[in-house]
């Protein structure tokens, strides 16, 4: 998941260099007042969604799978922490029934 999240960074942090150097050569226009900065994030998180969506597709289904499995283990390993308390639990109940 976090080489996901590296990769999604770079595709974002080369979109704004593109979109701050397209934006200052007179490409896309500037911001009003002193919003320049806050126009060049927008536009580059507008335009690093979709191309993140398509280049990391594949890297997005591993991490997917990564998750799936580690929750599977999470919840394998609760279901055997709840057999083992039922078993202990019926245990204690016949010791005391007998006596």
């Amino acid at each position: 998941m976090l080489r996901y999240t590296l990769m999604r960074l770079g595709v974002f942090a080369g979109c704004l260099v593109v979109v701050w150097g397209a934006v200052y050569s007179g490409i896309f226009p500037r911001g009003f007042g002193d919003s320049n900065l806050l126009w060049v994030l927008l536009l580059a998180l507008v335009l690093s969604a979709p191309i993140s969506w398509v280049v990391l597709r594949r890297e997005r289904e591993r991490a997917s799978v990564r998750m799936v499995e580690r929750v599977d283990r999470m919840k394998a390993g609760l279901d055997s922490n709840r057999s083992q308390e039922d078993q202990a639990d019926d245990t204690t109940r016949a010791r005391s029934q007998a006596s």
